[in-house]
């Protein structure tokens, strides 16, 4: 995980960055983020052009092209590492209207009422509009 803000309360946002840690956010968090982020993975490996057509160079720039065109899988931590919420937001973290960001806390419950705070210090950091009709996918 990479660090990317803090938020009020102690808590702080660090970015998924490999499988792993999507999968252990989806055991703790008791949703589908690993599933998530595979498929976007795989779609961000599958546009990438290798610069050369020889066999040792096919990768050269695949993981910083996976970065760039991914979504940002995000979680929001506690101060003893525990997660709290995961958001899905555009890639690079830029605001796209053609992109719908996604957050969800425990069993995709709706994380707003409990950490309203903390998603506004990440929307302020990425400069993007997080707010819960946008964001929240299920109505419950």
């Amino acid at each position: 995980m990479r660090y990317v803000c803090d938020a009020p309360g102690g808590m702080t946002w660090f970015r998924l960055e490999t499988e792993a840690e999507a999968a252990y956010e989806s055991q703790a968090m008791h949703h589908a983020v690993e599933k998530f982020f595979r498929q976007e993975k795989a779609k961000a490996e599958q546009s990438f052009a290798p610069p050369s057509r020889h066999f040792i160079e096919q990768e050269i720039g695949l993981k910083a092209h996976v970065q760039r065109v991914m979504p940002l899988f995000v979680t929001l931590r506690d101060d003893e590492g525990k997660p709290l919420v995961t958001a899905m937001l555009p890639p690079g973290g830029k605001e796209d209207r053609s992109f719908r960001p996604i957050i969800v806390g425990f069993d995709n419950g709706d994380p707003f009422a409990d950490y309203g705070e903390q998603i506004r210090a990440l929307a302020d950091h990425f400069g993007v509009d997080l707010n819960r009709a946008r964001c929240y996918p299920y109505r419950r």
